[in-house]
Formats: C-alpha cells, sequence, structure tokens
C-alpha cells in the first residue's frame, strides 16, 4: 500500500547564504557540562520591562478583583472580558479562602469562539475568555454573548495553563537574554529575535517547572548544531535551568522568505466555519480550532454515525527522562490563538491507493512552525483515514526537526464515539475483559493481541462497534510501533473534558501516564457500562537523527548549490475496525 509516499518525497527550499563553517560556533565541553545546572537567580529588578511587570502585578493585587486584563483589544473582545470579569462564577478562585489573600490572576487570552463552539452559527458574537490563576494554577474559561452582555458558560481545569499572550513572550524572552548564564553559556548576549519557542511550554524536573506545578516557557537559542534551552519561570520570574541538545547541521538561519502563509483565507474558510465532507460511503463535518488542531465531527458511514468528534489535543515533546524538559505544543488556527505550530495551509483530501485500487481517502492537516525545517521549529501533519469497508484510522506525525536529537513525541488524541450504551474491553490473552470503570492501560513488549491484532474494543449492546488495533508498524506508513497510553472516560457534555477546545492537559514531559487525559479519571473513576465514552489514545515515538536510521527528522542539504530538506516522518495512530455481526 502505497500510504504517505508523496510525505518520504524531497521537499525544496532555496536559501541565498551557505554553511556557516565558523568554528566560533562550536559548543565548548565545559559549556556541554552546564547541562546538569539549575539556576536560582534572583530577578534582576534592573530590567525595565520586569520592573513595569511587577508595577502591573502589585496594582493588580490591591484591586477589588485581582486581575490583570488584557489591554489593546477590540470593542466586542473588550466588552466579553468586562462581562467575565463581572460574573460570580468566573471570579469565584480570586482569593484564599482562608486568609482572604488575593491571587494573582491574569486574563490570557481574549478571542471568537470557533464554529464548534457557537453553534456554527455564522450570525452569532460568541467570545471566549481564557483566565490564569497563577496560585492555584488552574485555568477558568467563559464564553460570552457580546450583544446580550450575557455568560453562556464557565469551566474551570486544575493544572491546566491557556496558551501565553504576546506580552508574556516578550517577557521570558527579555527574562532569558538578560540572564548571565544564558551570555556566558551562549559566549555572547542574544538579541530577543534569537529567543525561539518563547511562548511554548514546558517542565524541568527538581523545578517548580516540574509536571507545570508553574507557568514556564523556554525560550530556545541556536549555536551552531546545539541548542541552549532557557527555562524561565513565568510565576517566580527568573531562569530556573539551562539544558544543551543536539540539533544538527543545518542551513542558513536565515528567515525563509518562500513561505507565504495563507492566514486569511484559511481563517475565513475553515476556522469559522464548520466544513462538509461526503466521499465514497462517509460523510463528515470539519473545522480548524483554536488549540486542538484539525476536529472531525458527525462522522457517518453508511448513512450511520459512528464518531461524535475526533481530534489531537496535544502534542507533548520531551527530550529528556531525567530531567524532564521539553515543549507542550498546541496547534491550530494561525489567529486568535499563541500557539508557535500553526496552520500553514488548507486542508486537503487524498486518495488512498493500494494495488492501483482506490480504497479509501484521507482528510489531512500540516501545522508548522513558521522558519521550519530550521533548528527549534516543528512540523505535525494530522491524517485521519477513511476506508470503504468502513475502517477509519486518527492519526499523527512529527516531520522533524524539533529542538534536540533524543526527543519524544506524544500527541494526544481523543475519540469520542457515537451512542450512549457503549463499553470498552481489553484483550486478556484468551478473552474480552470488560473495563467496569475509567481506567488507563499501556502496552509493553509483552502484551498479548489477539490473532487479528487487535488489542481493544469498544461496542454497544447491539454488538455494534469497533476493534481498536494499534500501530506496531504493520500499516505501512514507515512508523516503528506506538507503545501507547490509552485512556476510557465517561463523556460529559457539560463539563470541559474536550468537547470544546482544551488548554493544554498535560505537562510536556511525563514519562508515566500522566499525560493529561487522567485528569478526568482521578481520583474517582466512574462507571463506563452501557455508557456515552471516549477513548484517549497517546503513541510515544522516539526521534531519531543516525545517518540511514532517520525518523521523526528532516535535514537541509546542498544540491546544486541551493538547500533541499528531506525529512522523515514518524507516524502514530490506532485503526478502527468495524465489528462484523
Amino acid at each position: 500500500m502505497k500510504l504517505f509516499y508523496y510525505i518520504l518525497c524531497t521537499i525544496l527550499f532555496v536559501s541565498c547564504n551557505s554553511v556557516n563553517s565558523d568554528n566560533s560556533n562550536k559548543i565548548n565541553p565545559k559549556q556541554q557540562a552546564k547541562d546538569a545546572l539549575l539556576l536560582e537567580e534572583s530577578v534582576n529588578d534592573n530590567n525595565p520591562i520586569l520592573k513595569q511587570r511587577l508595577g502591573i502585578i502589585k496594582e493588580a493585587l490591591s484591586k477589588t478583583k485581582p486581575i490583570i486584563l488584557l489591554d489593546s483589544l477590540n470593542l466586542d473582545a473588550k466588552e466579553a472580558q468586562s462581562t467575565a470579569i463581572g460574573n460570580a462564577k468566573f471570579c469565584e478562585n480570586l482569593f484564599d479562602p482562608k486568609t482572604k489573600e488575593p491571587f494573582l490572576n491574569e486574563i490570557f487570552n481574549v478571542y471568537p469562539a470557533r464554529p464548534q463552539e457557537t453553534g456554527n452559527n455564522p450570525n452569532s458574537n460568541i467570545y471566549k475568555v481564557e483566565m490564569y490563576n497563577y496560585a492555584l494554577n488552574l485555568t477558568t474559561t467563559a464564553l460570552i454573548d457580546v450583544p446580550s452582555k450575557k455568560v453562556l458558560s464557565t469551566t474551570t481545569l486544575s493544572s491546566t495553563q491557556p496558551d501565553i499572550p504576546t506580552h508574556l513572550k516578550n517577557l521570558a524572552s527579555q527574562i532569558a537574554i538578560n540572564n548571565n548564564k544564558i551570555v556566558e553559556a551562549l559566549g555572547y548576549k542574544p538579541n530577543e529575535q534569537e529567543a525561539l519557542m518563547a511562548n511554548t511550554k514546558t517542565a524541568l524536573n527538581n523545578t517548580k517547572c516540574e509536571r507545570s506545578l508553574h507557568l514556564c516557557v523556554a525560550p530556545t537559542f541556536i549555536k551552531g548544531d546545539k541548542a541552549l534551552w532557557a527555562i524561565v519561570d513565568l510565576t517566580d520570574y527568573k531562569v530556573v535551568g539551562i539544558r544543551w541538545t543536539n540539533v544538527g547541521t543545518t542551513g542558513s538561519p536565515e528567515r525563509i522568505s518562500e513561505r507565504k502563509l495563507k492566514f486569511d483565507k484559511i481563517m475565513e474558510c475553515y476556522c469559522k466555519q464548520i466544513n462538509k465532507l461526503e466521499k465514497y460511503n462517509w460523510k463528515l463535518n470539519y473545522v480548524l480550532t483554536t488549540s486542538d488542531g484539525m476536529r472531525i465531527s458527525e462522522v457517518n458511514y453508511n448513512n450511520k454515525q459512528v464518531i461524535n468528534n475526533a481530534k489531537i489535543v496535544d502534542w507533548h515533546v520531551g527530550y529528556s527522562n531525567t530531567d524532564g524538559f521539553g515543549y507542550s505544543d498546541a496547534v491550530g488556527c494561525p489567529e486568535f490563538s499563541q500557539a508557535a505550530v500553526v496552520a500553514v495551509n488548507e486542508p486537503r483530501v487524498v486518495d488512498i491507493i493500494d494495488n492501483g485500487k482506490v480504497i479509501g481517502f484521507a482528510l489531512e492537516q500540516n501545522f508548522s512552525s513558521e522558519q521550519w525545517p530550521l533548528p527549534c521549529n516543528y512540523n505535525y501533519l494530522q491524517r485521519f483515514e477513511f476506508y470503504n469497508d468502513g475502517r477509519f484510522r486518527a492519526a499523527g506525525a512529527s516531520l522533524g526537526r524539533g529542538c534536540g536529537n533524543n526527543g519524544t513525541y506524544r500527541p494526544v488524541f481523543r475519540i469520542s464515539f457515537s451512542g450512549n450504551n457503549n463499553s470498552f474491553f481489553a484483550w486478556d490473552k484468551t478473552n474480552w475483559k470488560t473495563w467496569e470503570q475509567e481506567q488507563w492501560s499501556v502496552t509493553t513488549p509483552t502484551t498479548s493481541y489477539t490473532p487479528e491484532g487487535y488489542l481493544y474494543k469498544i461496542n454497544d449492546t447491539q454488538n455494534n462497534g469497533f476493534y481498536i488495533e494499534p500501530s506496531r508498524g504493520q500499516f505501512k506508513d514507515g512508523s516503528r510501533g506506538d507503545n501507547p497510553f490509552i485512556y476510557v472516560t465517561k463523556q460529559h457534555i457539560d463539563k470541559e473534558e474536550g468537547e470544546k477546545d482544551l488548554v493544554t492537559i498535560g505537562p510536556c514531559c511525563n514519562t508515566d501516564y500522566k499525560q493529561g487525559p487522567e485528569k478526568f479519571i482521578e481520583p474517582y473513576p466512574e462507571a463506563i457500562v452501557n455508557t456515552d465514552l471516549v477513548v484517549w489514545y497517546v503513541p510515544q515515538m522516539k526521534n531519531d537523527n543516525t545517518k540511514g536510521n532517520e525518523y521523526c527528522w528532516a535535514e537541509s542539504y546542498l544540491q546544486n548549490g541551493v538547500y533541499k530538506t528531506k525529512y522523515y516522518p514518524c507516524m502514530g495512530g490506532a485503526m478502527f475496525i468495524p465489528i462484523k455481526k
């Protein structure tokens, strides 16, 4: 089967500059030894941007409602923000309930709600307001009907953080470039433009950034074939650690001017409205979300709905199993989101061909950092496959290059199945075992599969449903296997558990089951027999830049005097096979 033959082809980017071969860019071994150094420097009060920030905090904490507001908003967004902070439920976590001392809260984002949140009503004027509580590390979200000044809904998620606004990204960059340890490690003082990925959340073990207990980001600087990570704690306003990673050789670091992001068309046609797709025996809707990639919904096969909706809510990228640092990437629309990895082209539909015969089709969307394939830039492919025999696959790939050669990618898939009397089963060597309560599992080298390769199944009381076949490299897409975590939760329409756009629900770098979906299971798992079910699937894909064995990787090379880019995708995702009665 010739799936992804086009993905493996070489693509072209032209550069006017040659590779910098200056040996001064080589990292000194003594600098590399600082890889284990944790920094706990005091805040530099002489930084004017930081001084201004501390003044804003002091002013906010003195108010009746201790909230830092977003400024420079349009009239509708300003009205939405005002309506939200006037709502008692939205503001129920502003003070310590015992001491009555104020918690620091900040409005991070105010933007038009996406179609799936407004009922796809083009005439609605509904905005979404996201507020972060630094003390409790929680996010509160409100949907606001601007014309009526009405709060439609409010939700709160603990241990979560929204995408950060531009002014905090700039603050993180300033903290990093003015840090003495960063200057010493690089051998020069960088400028703000050199700070890549400064708005992408991260973690670092043995600091308060571990497991995202604090709001932390990682401005990253490229020097030669290495990347220096500055782990910046935006709760305490200091650099708490630095780390070096290998990014490999690359072409010119200049901005790639040939890439023209068609933001306007993408926003108008694919972010602000739901699109319909009918092909072969399938019918579905799709839309690009603010932070959950491409979302499909109302998926019908032979005029019967089988999937409520499906999407990838997070991309977790960890670069160390011991230090626990990396990125939690949000992907989505190119505007009204601080995601660093955004939609760069229109969704596309391609036929799936096997032995010259069309056996189905795929709906695809790329999300890319603006300067990919340069180091510390990312390119993700989201792909939904629909087969003529009723199978479907929710898949996603990293096309590299990322910010190191030792990364593990963990995309978090969320699939809501149709029907309200479903049950979930796991294969237990000889028979199917029912999961009575919400729970999770992970595959191991000793995991037992059915003779057909199935590991789980989900079906209703009439035995309508799907077998679930994790990828072990059998789908002819170059995959080396998923080794996935899988979670099953009860569907709750009235709770913020993924039906709408989710903020980042999991830290970047956990190697255990705590990838985010466990928040909807612990501490009190619910019964999941004969009810509405959501399946979460988190593959684990380790990148590799070894010559001849590249995976989750991209590299630039000279050919005929110009730079070309070759990439080596790693694809993850389970196949869902209809149960035949």
